[in-house]
């Protein structure tokens, strides 16, 4: 009976721990959720908002869109340096740009280490031609300092809108219907002043702005020719992959085929990358038909996108590519791609490291949100995003020398030189090109020792 007493005590104890237990448990939850909860921040946020507009100074100035688009770009601008809050104004210019249509000066850029920072200068654009180098720092434009602006308004101000004055209920003030059709008229001046880190020179440009207009593939002159040197080995340069890439690429490489090309060097040093589709294009030339090429993954979003054309264009040419700190997001995928798949040999530097997917959300008042919804993967699932691409061969190359380079592809850059400069760029040797080279030529002598069946010559049409 004692016994009996006791274990009843026990298991009364038990269950009253329990029952404690649970209530603590549930509350912690309650009060967790709570804390998360969607209507109860809201209900700061309105409160806090209705604040200002009744309390703050010149609250009565304050319009709640204004108060609702700042926290929104706050907000955003907190997530990732991709990521942004698009007003109407700049959610315009953003499929202005995907049509290609705009004035500017072809700095691409991004927010690196806190700064609006070049990714890469587009060929053939007034920001390439005036010697702005990947990695350089645009630090004031028109006389302001970027230093804490987003790069959405950062990018405006590069186009050819007026800076926009401040306001107490938004950072600057919405510009009106005229100042939206007049943005980015070619020809107009901008100033900036960029730094160089490597050297902590900050230098002053006034340039004019050009409606952007790109070849995307080019031979070593710069033009459309793609001849071929005395070894056989042919050489062309992506620019950026946009629309109409995978076409360009495709009329350089049959001329190639049909001069009897034994070896391949692609350039995508200073490529700041483009479109998804035409990176997976621009591979699938070079592959089997069905090899996967890149995957994307995130939270809602996993895809792969799979090799889809004839299969690989240049079976027994070996193939180089060449990328630098300049080669960012498509120019990665191709990069990553044919480097796992061990059909191509990486020379040069260490790419950009941008392998992450954005996607648009439009709403219902005309603005946009652009999210990062996933990152790149290479074949081997290797992430790109904050990584970049290790080339199979380093070969670094000194400021002076990039600079040389650059100014050897625009037209006209070198012979407008002083006489002195001009003789000192000229003796400079692109030395990632050279080593290209040797590479290419031993594989050609390796190959034809070793019986390997010779690149078939393509008849002309």
């Amino acid at each position: 009976m004692k016994r009996r007493f006791i274990f009843g005590l026990v298991v009364l104890a038990l269950l009253l721990n329990l029952a404690v237990g649970a209530k603590i448990y549930l509350s912690a939850a309650q009060a967790t959720n709570n804390d998360d909860s969607a209507q109860q921040n809201l209900e700061v946020f309105t409160d806090a908002m209705q604040k200002i507009r009744s309390e703050y100074v010149d609250g009565k100035d304050l319009k709640y869109q204004q108060l609702v688009y700042a926290a929104l770009k706050g907000m955003v601008g907190k997530l990732d340096p991709h990521s942004e809050f698009l007003d109407e104004t700049s959610f315009q210019q953003l499929q202005d740009d995907t049509e290609g249509q705009f004035g500017g000066l072809g700095l691409v850029v991004a927010i690196k280490d806190g700064y609006v920072t070049v990714v890469a200068p587009m060929e053939d654009t007034p920001g390439f031609r005036a010697g702005i180098l990947t990695g350089d720092r645009i630090v004031r434009v028109d006389g302001k300092s970027v230093d804490k602006q987003p790069l959405t308004e950062v990018v405006q101000q590069l186009r050819g809108e007026p800076a926009r004055r401040p306001n107490p209920g938004e950072g600057h003030a919405v510009l009106t219907e005229v100042v939206k059709q007049l943005r980015g008229e070619p020809g107009s001046a901008v100033k900036l002043a960029v730094e160089r880190p490597s050297t902590g020179v900050t230098k002053n440009y006034t340039l004019l702005r050009a409606v952007i207009q790109m070849t995307m593939v080019k031979d070593i002159n710069g033009k459309k020719e793609f001849p071929l040197d005395e070894n056989k080995i042919g050489y062309l340069r992506i620019t950026q992959f946009a629309e109409k890439t995978a076409d360009e690429l495709e009329s350089a490489l049959g001329k190639l085929k049909r001069q009897g090309m034994k070896g391949l060097i692609i350039d995508l040093r200073w490529n700041p990358g483009g479109l998804l589709e035409q990176a997976v294009a621009v591979c699938q030339k070079f592959l089997p038909r069905g090899q996967l090429v890149v995957s994307t993954e995130g939270r809602r979003l996993m895809e792969k996108y799979f090799a889809k054309g004839d299969g690989d264009e240049l079976k027994n040419v070996p193939i180089v590519v060449l990328v630098n700190l300049g080669s960012a997001s498509a120019a990665e995928i191709v990069t990553g791609c044919l480097q796992d798949l061990h059909r191509a040999v990486i020379l040069g530097e260490k790419t950009f490291g941008k392998g992450s997917v954005q996607t648009i959300f439009p709403l219902e008042d005309g603005s946009a949100l652009k999210l990062t919804v996933a990152k790149y993967y290479t074949p081997s699932h290797k992430v790109i995003h904050q990584h970049g691409i290790m080339p199979d061969i380093l070969v670094p190359v000194s400021d002076e020398e990039e600079a040389a380079i650059l100014l050897k592809r625009a037209p006209g850059a070198v012979e407008s030189l002083p006489e002195k400069d001009r003789v000192r760029v000229s003796e400079i040797r692109d030395e990632q090109a050279d080593r290209a080279e040797d590479l290419l030529k031993g594989l050609i002598i390796y190959d034809t020792l070793n019986g390997v069946p010779k690149p078939e010559k393509v008849a002309a049409k």
